[in-house]
């Protein structure tokens, strides 16, 4: 597939790396080319645009940004562009500051997620959330002593998720389908669980598997 990602971070950065590493296409959109350069010597396959071109370069789309500017990422342009398509939300509704014994604070609240949010804005595309509960270290061909961990999704359109289901076992995972959109409301709170051994302990080496 050609998948556009939107965003420069690191959870960009690895999921531009594992794209490429299985087989697809990738061009990354940024505002800030500058801080892409050594990425870019080092994966010379990346194509390299705005987040408009890169919307509409992704036959799949990903918007991996900070979660405060998720909804400006796809403002103008970049939000027509994604219309119609499969968006991977790998974002978390995180507020500007400091967790509060471990726990980080998010900006929607228990009956509301970001995901909904944009979904709400941007009703002809496609959000799948996905990715957002396991540090970018796991993120792509996880080794762990318990085996392949579970990767929970949802959204609302059945072809879309199937499309993501395919990259998640792509990249080492089980899938598991968790529903609609609203069950983001249970998976953006994944991020804060996962975070937290990390606040006490020191500890970002575990991810979460479903045991049945």
């Amino acid at each position: 597939m050609q998948i556009g990602i939107l965003g420069s971070g690191t959870v960009a950065q690895t999921l531009a790396q594992g794209c490429l590493r299985h087989g697809h296409s990738v061009e990354l959109g940024t505002r800030s080319p500058a801080k892409l350069q050594d990425f870019l010597r080092r994966n010379p396959g990346v194509r390299l645009g705005t987040f408009h071109t890169a919307a509409e370069y992704g036959e799949l789309v990903i918007l991996a940004v900070k979660g405060s500017a998720a909804e400006a990422a796809l403002g103008g342009q970049t939000g027509v562009a994604i219309e119609n398509k499969a968006v991977i939300d790998a974002t978390n509704p995180i507020a500007d500051v400091p967790p509060k014994d471990g726990v980080l604070e998010f900006f929607t609240g228990p009956n509301d997620s970001l995901m909904e949010r944009l979904q709400a804005a941007h009703p002809r595309a496609h959000f799948v959330k996905a990715f957002n509960s396991v540090g970018a270290e796991f993120m792509v061909d996880p080794r762990l002593p318990g085996g392949p961990p579970t990767m929970f999704y949802c959204g609302n359109d059945e072809q879309a998720k199937r499309q993501v289901e395919h990259l998640i076992r792509q990249f080492g995972w089980e899938p598991y389908d968790v529903g609609r959109a609203t069950a983001a409301r249970a998976l953006e709170p994944l991020c804060q669980l996962w975070c937290l051994p990390g606040f006490l302990r020191g500890d970002w080496k575990h991810a979460f598997k479903l045991l049945r």
